[in-house]
């Protein structure tokens, strides 16, 4: 009987003898998963050039899972992690276009998109120079970490944007405050107060986050109005200056900065101005 079973396999039906069950739904996710933790295990190694293939392979094999979704971020993040930023803000952008229903990951992919963006600011954005630097990379970083944030207020990843965004707000406020004391250098005062007066308007609700109470300025603030304060003296717009001072010397008493701005006003007080 069994070898006449073999012979009907073998002359009538040869594929149904095949010893290969047939695919399943759950055997193509099992084979998905497994084919994703072998890329995986490149990737957590750090051997990028092994683990690009394998999830492209995911990617194309197993479009229809989960998997291939997950491999396509992992394709981004390889490239993240290889400081690869340009490449990879384009393939996280890529899978937000295809993935718009994912809401986690796609906030995950945003978020890392303002932190690839964060990370190409070149490092030598603050070294002195006779002329103001581009401010493309900073700017373009400020716009996508508050983007981020405005999207996602509440996801994961909002508390370490919130601390790159502070530190962007920072490197932006320091500029236009290094570029003001060029001004100044030159006797320049209203391009001075121009660019500070800029920075405080432009950045004021950011800089009123790294305020340690509602009431009290930030150390960031308080150099800004310092130099603000010390320009109208220059230009003797006291009434101005005063009120520059005034707002500085409420912060902390043991600040150095609340010190020089009460100088500032015993000597306008001096002046009866």
């Amino acid at each position: 009987m069994l070898v006449r079973g073999l012979l009907a396999c073998a002359l009538f039906t040869p594929l149904a003898c095949e010893s290969t069950p047939p695919k399943t739904a759950l055997g193509y996710t099992e084979d998905a998963k497994r084919a994703y933790e072998e890329a995986m295990e490149r990737y957590r190694a750090h051997d990028w050039v092994e683990a690009e293939p394998l999830f492209r392979e995911v990617k194309r094999k197993y479009s229809y899972s989960k998997y291939a979704r997950l491999a396509e971020l992992r394709l981004a993040d390889g490239d993240f992690e290889q400081e690869k930023y340009a490449d990879a803000i384009r393939e996280y952008k890529d899978f937000i276009k295809a993935h718009r229903s994912d809401s986690e990951d796609v906030a995950y992919a945003q978020e890392r998109i303002a932190e690839a963006t964060y990370a190409e600011i070149p490092e030598s954005f603050l070294m002195p120079a006779t002329e103001e630097r581009d401010q493309a990379a900073v700017l373009d970083a400020y716009k996508e970490l508050k983007s981020f944030l405005s999207d996602y207020p509440d996801a994961k990843e909002s508390a370490h944007a919130k601390e790159l965004l502070a530190q962007v707000l920072m490197r932006l406020v320091r500029h236009e405050l290094y570029v003001a004391g060029y001004y100044l250098a030159k006797d320049n005062y209203e391009a001075a107060v121009a660019r500070i007066e800029y920075a405080l308007r432009t950045y004021g609700t950011g800089l009123a986050g790294l305020r340690s109470s509602s009431q009290q300025p930030s150390d960031l603030e308080a150099d800004a109005l310092l130099l603000l304060g010390q320009t109208y003296v220059r230009l003797h717009r006291w009434l101005e200056a005063r009120r520059a001072f005034e707002s500085v010397i409420r912060g902390d008493p043991e600040s150095p900065r609340v010190a020089q701005a009460r100088r500032y006003l015993d000597y306008l007080r001096q002046r009866g101005t």
